[in-house]
């Protein structure tokens, strides 16, 4: 089993959402097989959104026992419960009100509204995430982690030359003066991505062409965020063709 880093380009986002479905459902098919419970972190974004919507729409989601998958994200946006600017709220739109989970199974970073500091925030999220380690772990060795890349070359909450990349002491930070707004967030850091059984990058747009290309040619991950992360078992880029225009052609595979 390798993990070196693949590009999988798709001609358009169309068939780039609909792709990453048909892959997820086949591998958390396989997952589920092997062991009793997955744990799947998602990403906020309109690809993510559509990448979440083709699963909804697919008559093979219905041979996945939801019951035991477990969800979580890469990061939150500090704003109240509900909030359209909220990453949860795209995906509970998308899928997850249509899954029927448990309460339990969906694993979500407290809002601005929850009574808590932003740092209390993020010490009450590393707290959860340790629940779910095993074997003495910080955090689950997430199944497939979901990220979008930002043209920046940032992924989660963690931007270039900003010390939330450089952070390995815990699994969460809290985010003050983001580059994007909203500027406080919630992020998992580097070590507990890295610790992810398969990393799946999804992202489409001429605009995350050079942050892809930069990443694949050993940029700095200070820099170039994206470039630090990497599975334990997989890193696939699934990219569209604008986004693909600065990757070496001998890293791409057409998926078509």
């Amino acid at each position: 089993m390798t993990n070196e880093r693949r590009v999988l380009v798709h001609p358009d986002k169309g068939s780039l959402a609909s792709s990453v479905a048909a892959r997820f459902i086949t591998k958390m098919l396989d997952i589920l097989d092997d062991q009793p419970v997955a744990h799947v972190v998602l990403t906020g974004g309109s690809m993510a959104g559509a990448v979440l919507e083709s699963i909804a729409s697919s008559p093979a989601r219905t041979s996945i026992d939801w019951s035991r998958v477990h969800f979580w994200w890469g990061d939150e946006r500090w704003v109240p419960a509900g909030s359209e600017e909220r990453n949860d709220w795209i995906a509970d739109r998308a899928l997850l009100d249509d899954l029927d989970l448990p309460d339990e199974n969906v694993h979500r970073f407290p809002a601005s509204d929850s009574g808590q500091t932003l740092d209390e925030a993020a010490v009450a999220f590393a707290a959860e995430l340790a629940e779910h380690g095993v074997d003495g772990a910080d955090a689950p060795a997430f199944d497939i982690t979901f990220l979008g890349v930002g043209p920046d070359g940032h992924i989660a909450s963690l931007f270039p030359h900003r010390s939330g990349i450089q952070v390995t002491d815990r699994t969460v930070i809290a985010v003050r003066n983001s580059p994007k707004p909203p500027p406080e967030r919630l992020s998992l850091t580097r070590p507990v991505l890295n610790a992810s059984q398969r990393i799946w990058f999804v992202l489409s747009g001429a605009d995350k062409a050079s942050a892809l290309g930069l990443a694949l040619a050993g940029a700095s991950r200070d820099e170039v965020p994206v470039a630090g992360i990497k599975g334990r078992r997989r890193t696939v880029f699934f990219v569209d063709s604008d986004a693909a225009a600065e990757v070496p052609e001998g890293l791409i595979a057409r998926d078509y």
